[in-house]
């Protein structure tokens, strides 16, 4: 049986994993803000399958709560850190903009790097039996998207962070293994109902897509190959006429 621990389980992706890595017979420790969502995914299944922990990633006890969930799944094989905000700010609203960053920069590096430290010298992981650590940044991280620009930039510095935190995994001997997984759109809460946006993916399809890349160790899953074409045509663009793009929107 293996185990899997969820920050931000209570809607879209990372409930969706939650569900089908708990119907696959996972051990599950799910996190998130809000309890009574938490409490109505461990009730789908039977007692002991998926184990729950109120914990907000930007609250500086947030680690305490982690080491907690820890304590009742024990070593989890994969840690998948879901969590995150995202909004259009063409406004540059600074509140806005500080949220951003708090919860998908801040947070992020909170829950990661207490998990690797949680990693370091545990007798649960072993050569050949490592941990996995899988961030769900985005596509928008690949180039600035001036409507978004907050947001674009958190998930490029996710990316960069945990780029590096697997040279570092590899340089220091510490058991565990990183995937990127970077979604396109994806019919979540966080896009909100008030813009339009194109190449949307139902979320139990992005769920699918993220388990098989998983499944195959992939060291960065980009979905789908209609994603995976826009960002690689993005990288060819050069900086000067990138920023000259102005019709960029989805309103």
């Amino acid at each position: 049986m293996q185990t899997a621990i969820i920050i931000g389980a209570t809607s879209g992706i990372g409930r969706e994993l939650a569900v089908r890595l708990a119907q696959a017979g996972w051990t599950v420790g799910v996190a998130g803000r809000r309890e009574e969502r938490l409490s109505s995914l461990a009730a789908l299944f039977p007692e002991g399958t998926v184990h729950t922990q109120v914990l907000d990633i930007t609250a500086s006890d947030s680690t305490e709560a982690l080491d907690a969930l820890l304590q009742k799944t024990g070593a989890p094989d994969l840690f998948l850190h879901v969590s995150g905000v995202g909004k259009q700010n063409p406004q540059i609203d600074e509140a806005v903009e500080m949220q951003i960053i708090q919860t998908n920069c801040s947070g992020m590096v909170r829950m990661v790097s207490h998990f690797m430290n949680y990693v370091k010298g545990n007798p649960a992981y072993y050569e050949g039996h490592k941990a996995r650590i899988a961030v769900v940044t985005s596509v928008a991280g690949t180039s600035g998207l001036g409507i978004s620009a907050a947001y674009s930039a958190s998930k490029k510095m996710q990316s960069t962070y945990v780029s590096a935190l697997s040279q570092l995994s590899r340089m220091e001997h510490i058991p565990v293994l990183f995937t990127d997984i970077r979604p396109g759109f994806v019919a979540t809460e966080i896009l909100g109902p008030e813009h339009h946006y194109p190449l949307v993916m139902p979320v139990g399809k992005a769920a699918e897509y993220i388990l098989k890349g998983l499944r195959r160790g992939r060291r960065v899953i980009t979905f789908d190959w209609k994603f995976r074409l826009i960002t690689a045509c993005w990288h060819l663009i050069p900086r000067a006429l990138w920023e000259r793009i102005t019709f960029i929107r989805t309103r």
